[in-house]
């Protein structure tokens, strides 16, 4: 037997199988955190019961069981699709917009400090003292035309005094929700879903259910100011974060919408400038 056989054979033996393994395990794990990010965690932990009964009829020849359970499945597996159908929406969801098959959105750090400077003049409450609510909506890969069609189209400028003029003056815009991308607000005064999760606290107003039902529902990330206490949110991957500091939703927002700080692109232009400066090589053999 040549070595390339033994090789070959190897790999028919050994590797292919551990490939195999680990992909599947790649792929279950994957998905596993997709669930973990809806309420599809029910629809596991259901499926899951109804497999280990099935084996446990299998195992302790349990006729009856087994029976029962061949009878049903069907009928089980159709009402899992209707019941939760919204679940399901969510998982594929959840799917289509993996950031494996997406390109990282680039966003300027300074509009983000513009964002974060009107939301705290609202927290404080200005020369009322009274806080007002806020509500930015940060566009990722999904796509929020349909959110967008429900407000006031603006394209215009992200700045802090537009976001103000927005929210602190009772303008018509000002309880609808304005979408950001990029250095663009794309519309202002929109609705946003409302979270059909029963485990959130009574307290949260509808400015809070309805970030994190668009957290739940699209891959966006969701500032919040509370109208109430003033109290400054994000919410993101079907998960709300209540009353963070300055820095803290700072250093998320760069890190979820991929922002480079400003240190990074000097480093940028300077290496650059620095290549630029290089002697470049010759090769002698082509001048010859």
């Amino acid at each position: 037997m040549t070595m390339i056989e033994r090789w070959g054979q190897f790999y028919l033996d050994y590797l292919r199988p551990l490939i195999d393994i680990g992909v599947l395990a790649y792929i279950f794990y994957k998905l596993y955190l997709v669930i973990q990010k809806t309420r599809g965690a029910q629809l596991l932990k259901g499926a899951s019961l109804l497999i280990a009964l099935y084996a446990l009829a299998k195992v302790c020849r349990l006729s009856t069981l087994s029976w029962l359970i061949n009878t049903i499945a069907p009928g089980f597996v159709i009402g899992i699709a209707i019941i939760f159908q919204p679940e399901l929406r969510k998982i594929f969801m959840k799917l289509s917009q993996s950031r494996i098959f997406h390109y990282s959105i680039k966003t300027n750090r300074t509009n983000i400090e513009s964002v974060l400077d009107a939301a705290e003049e609202l927290s404080r409450g200005g020369v009322s003292n009274k806080p007002h609510g806020m509500l930015v909506v940060f566009q990722r890969q999904s796509s929020l035309r349909d959110f967008q069609e429900t407000g006031q189209i603006l394209n215009a400028d992200l700045t802090t005094n537009l976001l103000l003029t927005i929210f602190m003056f009772e303008t018509t815009m000002h309880d609808g929700a304005v979408i950001v991308q990029d250095n663009k607000i794309l519309a202002a005064g929109c609705f946003l879903p409302l979270s059909e999760n029963y485990e959130i606290k009574k307290t949260y107003g509808t400015r809070h259910r309805a970030a994190l039902g668009t957290a739940e529902s699209t891959d966006a990330v969701v500032l919040i100011v509370s109208e109430e206490t003033g109290a400054i949110s994000l919410a993101y991957d079907s998960k709300l974060y209540y009353n963070l500091s300055r820095e803290e939703i700072l250093s998320t927002l760069k890190r979820e919408l991929h922002i480079k700080s400003e240190s990074a692109d000097i480093a940028d232009i300077s290496d650059k400038k620095d290549e630029d400066n290089e002697p470049k090589s010759v090769d002698r053999k082509n001048i010859e």
